[in-house]
């Protein structure tokens, strides 16, 4: 952070530190400027070194956008941050290549230094128009960085210097340079007391768990989620169950009817009703078993559901002995009517 002479400082500094290193190349005096290219060009060794243009920082441009509080208290200080463009030339004798020798140096020392040194920011903030600089101080370090420019960028920024001839030039940018406000925000107050706590979950004024575990919010399996799908599942047993007992009981009606006169056909009839019912019971099961399973959200298997399923399974069991007895007692039924029969004929 440094004050409004920073930029000035810079160009200062920037022309001190190529007079400083243009030696052992340049065994001549040379005389380096800070002012824009002449009108008309010397013929003695000089670079001049020229700001053609300062921007914002696209970088930093809103770094510092909150600097007041609502009340209007300034929080930090508002800083600007800058980029500075320059425009080296080099003058001398056209027959002893004397520009081109200087810009080489000129080249050449900014590459190896492309930072600029403390030592010579404080040696230009000597200068009498420059002091109260404090560029020195400021944490924030200014690099060099050379620009490309095409004939026709190079035209333009020529052209904007009216009557003046071109001459061998190289352009560089320096960045970053940060200038601070005049008003110096409040210091913070410093805390008075510390207020810590710890306090283990479930305990009166601590946060509640945010985890979801078995998709019930709260972390706590089997809660309110889990027990519509259990109720859904004993239902489902419910109805199964009262079909497999109403095709049970069916089934012995019609052997007592086929027992009581209906013949070998109605016990036939009978029995198959009752072994398809058992099928029916069996088949049911799984339909069952997998509707349960969706409901219940693909976990059924709790010691309830398996219970139940033996059940289930136990009451098909009798229901397709039952089937076979009522086949086999009207299998007797009518080999004995046969036995009759073949007695009276006789």
């Amino acid at each position: 952070m440094s004050n409004a002479l920073a930029v000035a400082t810079v160009t200062q500094a920037l022309a001190l530190l190529i007079e400083h290193h243009l030696h052992p190349e340049i065994d001549m005096a040379v005389s380096v400027e800070t002012r824009k290219p002449p009108s008309d060009p010397p013929t003695e060794p000089t670079i001049t070194v020229f700001l053609y243009q300062v921007g914002h920082n696209p970088s930093m441009r809103n770094s510092d956008l909150v600097t007041r509080a609502s009340d209007g208290t300034l929080l930090k200080r508002p800083a600007a941050a800058l980029d500075l463009h320059f425009l080296i030339s080099a003058y001398g004798e056209e027959t002893e290549l004397v520009g081109q020798r200087l810009i080489g140096s000129v080249v050449r020392t900014l590459h190896e230094i492309p930072v600029l040194p403390q030592e010579l920011i404080e040696e230009a903030a000597q200068r009498p128009y420059l002091a109260g600089s404090d560029l020195a101080e400021s944490p924030q370090k200014v690099r060099f960085t050379p620009l490309q420019m095409d004939v026709d960028e190079t035209s333009k920024l020529w052209g904007m210097l009216h009557n003046t001839p071109y001459s061998l030039s190289v352009v560089y940018q320096a960045s970053l340079v940060l200038l601070d406000g005049h008003q110096k925000p409040a210091p913070a107050k410093p805390v008075q007391r510390p207020d810590v706590r710890v306090l283990p979950f479930g305990a009166p004024g601590a946060p509640e768990p945010g985890g979801v575990a078995g998709g019930v919010p709260g972390g706590v399996p089997g809660g309110v989620g889990a027990t519509a799908p259990t109720g859904v599942a004993g239902a489902a047993g419910t109805v199964e169950t009262a079909g497999t007992v109403e095709t049970a009981s069916t089934t012995r009606a019609t052997v007592a009817k086929a027992a009581s006169g209906g013949g070998a056909r109605a016990a036939k009839k009978a029995a198959g009703d009752g072994s398809t019912g058992a099928r029916g019971a069996k088949s049911a099961t799984p339909s069952a078993r997998s509707r349960a399973r969706k409901a219940t959200g693909g976990d059924p298997a709790d010691g309830a559901d398996r219970k139940r399923g033996a059940d289930r399974t136990r009451e098909a069991g009798r229901a397709e002995d039952s089937g076979r007895r009522t086949d086999d007692a009207g299998r007797a039924d009518g080999e004995g009517r046969g036995r009759a029969d073949d007695g009276k004929e006789s």
